[in-house]
């Protein structure tokens, strides 16, 4: 089970597909509402953060399901794999609807005392009365994500990422515009998009696969649950904190004015284009890795992932020097306002450049996550954080400027992919 460049490729790129839906439903609501107004545009930024984190909590589960139902995938057990998806599939419905209460409840309360304009705070709230629904849809979605990239099966992932962003685009325009909901109408548009993008890959899994192979098929298994929420449960907490973390990178930027929290959105919206290469390729090495120890090689582990960290420079390297010399046009397309476009000029250079640290410490990281080491990967994501959040603090106590905050991002990547690194060899991979 030697992966070439061609295998990694063809199954990483649906995975990559699917990973960008939920960027690309972000990036059209940053984009739409930039025209609206700066506040709607700042305000997105943190209502998309604050969501962000919430669905990282299902996203973490789900790593850990992807974990297990890739190592039975790799031992040929193929009956497993469905009762396995099946139980992840009723955890994950089930706390999408807790969690919506959850945050109908307390977000008002906590977001209330965080951030420090009305405005802002109005236009976030107004963002998430509708956003919060969309975890109905996307954590069923995801317990499906799983399925298909443990068993290496990822092409209908394409089809999904395609429909969510069909429908995304004009129910942007039409809720935002036609019907004048501003920024509750991109929230509308955003849980409407996932909805489909679920429909879709529910009717493939019903129609196209060997439902008796692969044991899909309604059935509780306590057992089985217990042994994925064990592997899942750290996974969850360290995806968890990993964003909370940004949505504090976020707070404190909305410190310094609405129009720095601007071009902060902007700048996350364009480079996150690019973090979907990152993402992808670090959850299909998990993936892989799973397959790999299931087949009894672990020796393959650590040039696995060297050969998908310089698949992912190639990939993405001549993109990010495009989109740092065609800065101009690509910001335009947000916004026409030349104050905010001069404000982020040099922090987007600075938030681009990272790709060359944060692809090896993801891939790595995710490496450790394939090996079913996720309580190891969640102390390592913890000592990171409060390394970031130290800096963060140190950062804003000397100075206002943008790109120097964003810096931090350098200290969070390079610290997990050392960490990362040194686990894995001397673990012997």
């Amino acid at each position: 089970m030697n992966y070439t460049y061609r295998n990694i490729w063809l199954i990483n790129f649906p995975v990559m597909m699917s990973i960008l839906i939920e960027q690309l439903i972000n990036i059209t609501d940053a984009i739409f509402l930039g025209h609206v107004g700066e506040i709607e545009l700042g305000a997105s930024a943190l209502a998309g953060i604050w969501y962000l984190a919430i669905y990282m909590l299902g996203f973490g589960f789900s790593l850990g399901l992807q974990v297990v139902i890739a190592r039975r995938n790799g031992e040929r057990n193929y009956y497993e794999t469905g009762k396995t998806f099946f139980q992840g599939l009723l955890f994950l419905s089930v706390l999408a609807i807790l969690l919506c209460i959850i945050s109908k409840i307390f977000s008002p309360i906590v977001l209330g005392r965080l951030i420090a304009s009305e405005e802002v705070y109005a236009a976030v709230i107004d963002y998430l009365d509708w956003r919060i629904w969309g975890l109905l849809f996307s954590f069923p979605f995801l317990a499906l994500r799983s399925f298909l990239v443990g068993t290496t099966l990822t092409k209908p992932l394409n089809k999904a990422a395609l429909a969510a962003v069909m429908v995304n685009i004009p129910c942007n325009w039409l809720f935002i515009f036609h019907f004048d909901m501003g920024i509750a109408g991109a929230a509308m548009a955003s849980s409407f998009a996932e909805l489909c993008s679920l429909a879709i890959l529910s009717v493939h899994i019903l129609r196209k696969m060997d439902r008796q192979a692969y044991g899909l098929k309604w059935q509780f298994d306590r057992k089985i649950l217990h042994h994925v929420c064990r592997v899942s449960n750290w996974s969850m907490f360290n995806q968890f904190i990993g964003v909370a973390s940004w949505f504090a990178f976020f707070v404190a930027v909305e410190h310094l004015g609405e129009m720095e929290l601007a071009a902060t959105n902007v700048i996350r919206s364009i480079s996150t284009l690019f973090f979907v290469i990152v993402n992808s390729l670090a959850a299909t090495t998990g993936s892989l890795v799973g397959n790999l120890l299931g087949a009894g090689q672990k020796n393959l582990v650590l040039p696995l992932c060297n050969r998908v960290i310089r698949m992912g420079y190639a990939v993405g390297g001549p993109l990010i020097i495009l989109s740092i010399i065609c800065f101009n046009p690509i910001f335009s397309i947000y916004s026409g306002n030349g104050d905010l476009m001069r404000t982020a000029h040099l922090p987007f250079v600075v938030a681009l450049l990272n790709y060359v640290f944060a692809l090896p410490g993801y891939v790595y990281m995710n490496a450790v996550t394939g090996t079913g080491a996720t309580r190891t990967t969640f102390i390592f994501q913890a000592a990171t954080i409060i390394a970031y959040q130290i800096y963060l603090w140190s950062v804003s106590c000397f100075s206002t400027s943008l790109s120097v905050y964003w810096t931090a991002e350098y200290l969070y990547v390079i610290l997990l992919g050392v960490l990362s690194v040194i686990y894995l060899k001397n673990k012997g991979y």
